[in-house]
């Protein structure tokens, strides 16, 4: 038994050994064979193509992106030129005039191939509606009445938007999400000006509007042809009319003016008679839209009263302000908005919304009339 023990670990010291003196000469081997190659030469290799692309992935994945070859300098130096241009955007004053972008749009692009070849064709209009997933048969019946020149925006209120895909347009449309917001609410802080500069009219309408007797193309032609800036389809007279100066006429192709209750109107060419549309369904120029943006407050999210102060950004505003009559629209007056609302003391939700409504109105005539008084006190006329 001992001998056989001594045997097997006389064996076990052998191949250790042997062990050892292999890994010692595979050093020596390799470092001989590292120095006879020039330095450089491994750049030389050259890899089957087709395992290129995964390896380009994998080093995009892990890694992110090298470039292949040093930036061009076009034969300037590195150094950066000192720069101020007090006139370019505010924050861009350090930045060379010529690679400032200070728009945008909604444009799909892809992810592939030239940019300049990325847009068949340039949507001319932003059309936005304020949805919730119960309305998207009334959407669809909307949007088909607006060609391809018409971008469509969605903002949801109700977080769905995946289910919108079982329409085709709707994979072409831009879907914004935040729950339990207003139409007013996105259009500040998704409407920039600058973001929206690429379309000459911006449509911002509610989901409960039936549009059978309108047509996109047709409206945009008859709001050039009456030089209108701010602007709305005309609402049939038999359901949801709150104004006369918005309700259609049918013997004609738009209206500026109107009659309203004795004592409405100081003044014909003052709102409610004139230079004056309803917020369910306004239409903007490019150019009238950069004032109005500016006058929607971040905390008044219903914009009430902003109808009235519209006249405000366009000039003569009882001119430029209008109703399309020969096409129209039919308000449904669906109460999905107020139903966002919660139940407080015991009240129906929609009755908080609709009090906020009325407080947000007089909050914003407030702060207008403190504007006004604070400028013309700026100027010495106050």
């Amino acid at each position: 038994m001992a001998t056989g023990q001594r045997s097997g670990g006389l064996k076990r010291t052998h191949d250790g050994a042997r062990l050892v003196i292999t890994t010692i000469l595979g050093i020596v081997f390799g470092y001989f064979i590292g120095v006879s190659f020039p330095s450089g030469s491994l750049n030389k290799i050259r890899l089957p193509s087709s395992l290129m692309p995964s390896i380009n992935i994998a080093i995009s994945d892990e890694s992110g992106y090298a470039p292949e070859k040093k930036p061009e300098t076009n034969g300037q130096s590195e150094k950066i030129p000192k720069i101020y241009v007090p006139t370019n955007p505010r924050g861009a004053e350090l930045l060379p005039p010529g690679i400032i972008e200070a728009e945008s749009d909604f444009y799909l692009r892809r992810l592939w191939g030239e940019p300049s070849e990325d847009l068949k064709k340039k949507p001319k209009y932003l059309v936005t509606f304020t949805v919730g997933l119960d309305q998207r048969k009334n959407i669809d019946a909307c949007v088909k009445k607006f060609s391809e020149d018409f971008q469509i925006l969605l903002f949801h209120y109700d977080g769905r938007t995946s289910e919108w895909d079982e329409f085709e347009w709707s994979k072409n449309a831009i879907h914004v999400s935040a729950r339990k917001q207003t139409k007013w609410w996105y259009a500040k802080r998704f409407l920039h000006p600058d973001i929206v500069a690429a379309y000459k009219y911006i449509f911002i309408w509610d989901e409960d509007l039936g549009v059978e007797h309108f047509n996109g193309d047709r409206f945009i032609e008859l709001v050039k042809k009456h030089g209108l800036e701010i602007t709305q389809p005309g609402l049939e007279p038999n359901n949801g009319l709150t104004w006369q100066m918005t309700k259609r006429r049918g013997d004609r192709e738009v209206h500026m003016v109107t009659e309203e209750k004795p004592g409405w109107c100081s003044d014909p060419h003052l709102p409610p008679c004139a230079a004056f549309v309803e917020i369910m369904a306004p239409v903007f120029s490019r150019e009238a839209w950069r004032c109005v943006w500016h006058m929607i407050q971040n905390d008044l999210v219903h914009g009430w009263g902003l109808d009235f102060a519209l006249r405000r950004c366009v000039e003569p505003a009882h001119e430029k302000i209008g109703v399309v009559d020969s096409q129209w629209i039919v308000h449904q007056v669906i109460p999905s908005l107020g139903a966002q609302g919660s139940t407080e003391d015991g009240k129906p939700p929609w009755e908080g919304v609709r009090a906020r409504c009325k407080n947000e109105w007089s909050m914003f005539q407030d702060r207008l009339a403190k504007a006004d008084k604070e400028y013309l006190a700026q100027i010495g006329k106050g």
